[in-house]
C-alpha cells in the first residue's frame, strides 16, 4: 500500500534552500525565458495533436517489424512519443497458458499469498512463478528488448553498458477485476522527483534544456551517459526501482481495451521533458492568478507568465515521493485531454514506454474480465545492475521477493514455484544471471568494461 501512497500523497512545503537551488542552476536567466516562450509555443501545437489523434499517437508494430528493425517512420514516431505496442512474438494461447499457470500457482498457496490491497490482491507480492520466469526469458521479449535497448546510446564511449544486452529485473504482476480501482494513480513519472534538479548528476541529463536558448532542441532523451550516475532517491524512498531502467514495460495477460483499468500514456517525450524541467522556474503573474478558481481557468499565455527565482517551491515534486502531474502543476500539458489509453492489447502484446514518459492508470474498469499483466521492463547491462541481477539471483533461488520489494520469506514455503531448469536455452539463463555475457566483439571500451566487471560480479 505504502507504494501508491508515494504517488498521491500531498506535498509540505519546500524549505527556501530550494530557492537557492533555482538560481544556481539558472545562470542565464533571459535565455531560460527565451526557451520557455519556445516551448510552450511548440506546446500549443503538440497538445492540439494529441487531442486531435488520441491513441492513434501511440506506435504499434507487428513483433515481425522489432526482427527486422523498425522503419524511419516508425523510429521517428517512437522516438516523438515514447511509448511503443509490440503485437504478436509471444503466441496468444502461450500467454494464456502463463495466465492460467499463475491462477494455478495462486490457488495453490492461497494461504500464504500476499499483495495490495490484502483483502481483495491486485498486485501481488509474486515473483518467482515459473510463468513469470517463462515470460522474462521468452524470446521474443528478449528479441525486443535487445532492439529497444540498442536504441538508447553513449555520447562518452567509455561509460560502461552495454546497451545490447538486456537483463531481467523481477518486478510484481497486476490481476485486475472489473470495477473501480482503490488506487487512483494519476499522470506521473517514476525514477525520482526532485532529484531532477538537486543531484547534480541527474541534472546534467537536462543540461542542454537548462542552457536555455534554442538548446532545448538538442535535448536528446536516448543518451544513456549521464544517466549512469544520476541517483534518482536522494530521500530513500520506498520501493523505488534501484537500477536503470531505460524502458517500462509490461506484457499482457488478457485481452484489455481502453476502459478497461488499462495504461494512460501522454504520447510527448521531448517537448513534455523541456516543459516538466523549466515549470519550476516561473509562476503566474499575480494579476493573472487573481482570476483563477479552477485549473481550467489558469491563463497558458507566456504573458501572464513571469521567472521566479525566489519561490523554493518544484510543482509536482516532493522529497521522497514521486514526480507528479496535475492539471494544476502543469496546466500547459493539458492532461486532462492529452493522456490518453492505450489502444486494445491481447494475450503476449508487449508495451513499454520510455522512462521519462508521463503515464497513468485508468481509475475504473468498465470491462467484463480482469486486466492482467508482468511487469516486465527492458533493462540494460551496468556494473550497478550487475550487482543487483548478483542480489536478485540470490533471492530468486531462495523464493524471496526480489531486492527492491518489501522483504519478508516471501514464496520459499510455496508450491511449484519457478526454477532456473525451467529455462531450457541460454539467453533466457544469460538474463537471469546464470550464464557469462559474451560478444565477439565490442562496440566500444565502455562495453568491455561492463562486460567483464558485470561477469566478475555473478563469479564467473
Amino acid at each position: 500500500m505504502e507504494f501508491f501512497e508515494n504517488l498521491i500523497a500531498e506535498a509540505p512545503p519546500f524549505p527556501p534552500r530550494f530557492a537557492d537551488l533555482k538560481k544556481e542552476i539558472c545562470v542565464d536567466p533571459a535565455a531560460i525565458e527565451h526557451s520557455w516562450r519556445d516551448v510552450l509555443k511548440e506546446l500549443e501545437g503538440a497538445t492540439k495533436e494529441i487531442e486531435g489523434r488520441g491513441a492513434e499517437m501511440i506506435l504499434q508494430v507487428p513483433y515481425e517489424d522489432i526482427q527486422k528493425g523498425l522503419s524511419d517512420e516508425q523510429l521517428k514516431a517512437l522516438k516523438k512519443t515514447g511509448v511503443l505496442i509490440v503485437k504478436g512474438g509471444v503466441p496468444k494461447e502461450e500467454a494464456m497458458g502463463w495466465k492460467q499457470s499463475l491462477m494455478d500457482y495462486i490457488a495453490a498457496n492461497r494461504d500464504k499469498v500476499t499483495g495490495s490491497p490484502p483483502d481483495n490482491i491486485v498486485f501481488y507480492e509474486i515473483y518467482n512463478s515459473k510463468p513469470q520466469i517463462l515470460a522474462r526469458t521468452h524470446p521474443a521479449l528478449i528479441t525486443t528488448q535487445k532492439y529497444l535497448l540498442s536504441l538508447w546510446h553513449t555520447s562518452d564511449p567509455t561509460s560502461p553498458i552495454s546497451v545490447r544486452t538486456p537483463i531481467s529485473y523481477f518486478d510484481r504482476l497486476r490481476v485486475r477485476p472489473p470495477g473501480p480501482s482503490v488506487f487512483t494513480l494519476g499522470p506521473h513519472i517514476d525514477g525520482g522527483s526532485i532529484e531532477r534538479w538537486e543531484d547534480p548528476a541527474f541534472r546534467v541529463c537536462w543540461r542542454r534544456i537548462l542552457e536555455g536558448g534554442e538548446a532545448w532542441r538538442q535535448h536528446d532523451p536516448f543518451d544513456i551517459s549521464p544517466r549512469l550516475d544520476a541517483n534518482q532517491d536522494l530521500y530513500n524512498a520506498p520501493n523505488q526501482c534501484t537500477i536503470f531502467r531505460p524502458w517500462q514495460g509490461w506484457t499482457a495477460l488478457s485481452s484489455t481495451g481502453p476502459g478497461e483499468g488499462t495504461l494512460r500514456i501522454l504520447p510527448m517525450l521531448s517537448l513534455a521533458t523541456a516543459y516538466l524541467i523549466l515549470r519550476p522556474f516561473f509562476r503566474l503573474r499575480p494579476e493573472a492568478a487573481a482570476g483563477v478558481a479552477k485549473p481550467s481557468d489558469i491563463p497558458l499565455e507566456a504573458d501572464a507568465w513571469v521567472l521566479d527565482l525566489e519561490d523554493p517551491t518544484f510543482p509536482g515534486s516532493t522529497p521522497g515521493k514521486t514526480q507528479a502531474i496535475t492539471p494544476e502543476t502543469h496546466p500547459h500539458l493539458r492532461i486532462e485531454k492529452t493522456v490518453v489509453s492505450i489502444p486494445r492489447v491481447e494475450p503476449g502484446d508487449q508495451v513499454y514506454w520510455h522512462t521519462d514518459v508521463i503515464h497513468a492508470v485508468e481509475r475504473d474498469h468498465n470491462g467484463p474480465e480482469d486486466s492482467s499483466v508482468f511487469y516486465i521492463p527492458a533493462v540494460p547491462l551496468t556494473e550497478r545492475n550487475a550487482a543487483y541481477l548478483h542480489d536478485q539471483r540470490s533471492t530468486f533461488l531462495q523464493g524471496l521477493p526480489a531486492p527492491d520489494f518489501p522483504s519478508g520469506e516471501g514464496e520459499t514455503r510455496f508450491a511449484g514455484r519457478g526454477r532456473v531448469e525451467d529455462v531450457d536455452h541460454l539467453d533466457g539463463r544469460r538474463v537471469l544471471g546464470f550464464e557469462p555475457f559474451r560478444h565477439e566483439s565490442f562496440v566500444n571500451e565502455g562495453e568491455r568494461q561492463a562486460i567483464a566487471a558485470a561477469n566478475e560480479v555473478l563469479g564467473f
